[in-house]
């Protein structure tokens, strides 16, 4: 790590570097203040800043003990705020952590606080948030993805390390395309949602953003495991995912959906995301197109589902029990009304009356029935596909980053943006973002891996491959170009 800044190291190099005593705990955490001093007047990454010290007696025995992440505001940590970026939780404070948070505090986390996202993990463009819009830092007029775009944004600053973000239909791998970092949606169970606030129960999956694949896999073997709190969680082996990157993707099929790269899809990321496959060609993989017809219908099936759980699941923020509660009411259901038009914003509230419509009397059948149906027919043809390729190849996102304000001004194509994306989460597919290039404007491009079910260790293998072969994960909003930080 001679010369390099630390904010340019990748988690594993800044833990090995504290493991060799080439720099202290303290100066890596000084280190680490100072550049979110610096950045957060800018990119608004975070929601609160937490006064972490380095953590006393004997340092944990990990790859990653001693470096500082951060968490997504929608993961209980027990006395720190944790609002979901929304007036409805403002000042509310967890009485435990989840579990992924107990993990890596007893990894030797440093957790430096918590990121900013859009309300409630609702959006594609952390714009929604009560706390203001996050900035992506290769370009500040541009959204950073989301609704994990405060992890993606504070990673790609060089803010923290790592971070974990959830995923609901795209909402780690989007951002992290946007922001040129790396990002993981695991598969569905392998993490437990205890202490996740749920936005789609059975879509939802927390995950990790950082420099390198690498990295996400050293991050996955700390968090992932049954948990007894969770009975969505899988019972299962961990802890070995690191252990096993070889970088060898020789005789490796990939699939690359012809659906994914026609009409719809920028020309610059669909060369980036081919590109993406040549150089794992080269590395001895098998590449060819195949046709995946439910990609028409993955979308709307997504939003249904999605939405409908929303409804049901946001029906505990009524200003009974805690969060915000309105005042000036004048009785029970003048309560519920003014509190949840106060304390929701509006892109929360819009997802809820869908939600509540696709779930009411006479629409039932016509809408939430034909999308659970539309679900299995998705996840059978997902796994068709995988008994022919190991692997599949898809752009992450149609275009690079939008301008702030472009996506709220117009909600069905935001919505659109998430195509390649919700498949793997109605699917409970694991997939990765890589960086693989930028265009003509100098913003990143993501390409995105997918795995059947369980395959979390061949994805990850396959991203490690590809970025022993290229260096876009390396350039960051500061050096892109070789220039130092």
């Amino acid at each position: 790590m001679k010369n390099t800044p630390l904010c340019a190291l990748t988690a594993l190099e800044l833990g090995a570097a504290l493991h060799g005593g080439e720099v202290s705990p303290a100066d890596v955490l000084e280190a680490a203040r100072e550049r979110i001093r610096a950045c957060q007047p800018e990119n608004n990454a975070f929601i609160t800043v937490t006064a972490n010290s380095v953590p006393a007696g004997e340092p944990a025995d990990g790859p990653l003990a001693g470096v500082p992440m951060a968490l997504k505001d929608n993961i209980c940590t027990r006395g720190v705020m944790t609002s979901c970026a929304s007036k409805m939780l403002g000042g509310f404070q967890p009485p435990y952590d989840a579990t992924v948070a107990e993990k890596l505090t007893r990894a030797g986390a440093v957790c430096l606080g918590k990121l900013n996202m859009d309300e409630f993990a609702m959006g594609s463009t952390s714009e929604t948030s009560f706390y203001g819009a996050v900035k992506n830092p290769w370009d500040l007029t541009r959204a950073p993805g989301g609704s994990s775009g405060g992890a993606a944004a504070a990673v790609a600053a060089g803010e923290i390390w790592y971070a974990i973000g959830s995923d609901t239909g795209g909402s780690i791998r989007q951002p992290a395309s946007y922001c040129g970092v790396t990002g993981m949606k695991p598969t569905y169970g392998t993490v437990s949602r205890y202490g996740l606030i749920a936005y789609a129960s059975s879509l939802d999956q927390m995950g990790p953003i950082a420099r390198s694949a690498a990295d996400c896999a050293a991050v996955l073997d700390l968090i992932q495991g049954k948990d007894p709190r969770d009975g969505t969680s899988l019972e299962g082996s961990y802890g070995t995912l690191l252990r096993s990157l070889t970088g060898e993707v020789g005789g490796l099929k990939i699939g690359l959906p012809a659906q994914c790269f026609g009409d719809g899809l920028d020309p610059e990321v669909r060369r980036a995301v081919l590109a993406a496959a040549d150089a794992l060609r080269s590395r001895g993989a098998v590449v060819e197109e195949f046709s995946l017809p439910v990609m028409d219908y993955v979308v709307p099936t997504y939003y249904i589902i999605a939405c409908a759980e929303a409804s049901s699941n946001l029906s505990r923020f009524d200003g009974v029990k805690y969060g915000w509660r309105a005042e000036g009411y004048e009785d029970l259901t003048d309560l519920y009304h003014r509190t949840r038009t106060e304390g929701f914003g509006e892109e929360v509230k819009r997802r809820i009356l869908l939600g509540t419509f696709v779930l009411s009397t006479g629409y039932y059948d016509a809408y939430y029935k034909k999308a659970l149906q539309a679900k299995a027919v998705i996840r059978k043809a997902y796994d068709e596909a995988f008994q022919k390729y190991d692997v599949l190849l898809t752009p992450v996102a149609p275009s690079t980053a939008p301008k702030l304000g472009e996506s709220l001004s117009d909600p069905l194509k935001m919505y659109l943006s998430d195509i390649y994306t919700v498949p793997l989460n109605l699917a409970g597919l694991p997939g990765i973002s890589v960086p693989c290039g930028f265009d003509s404007q100098g913003l990143p491009i993501g390409a995105q891996l997918i795995g059947p079910a369980l395959g979390d260790g061949v994805i990850l293998n396959a991203a490690h491959a590809f970025q022993l072969e290229t260096d876009f994960h390396r350039q960051t909003p500061a050096r892109k170009g070789g220039a130092a930080v």
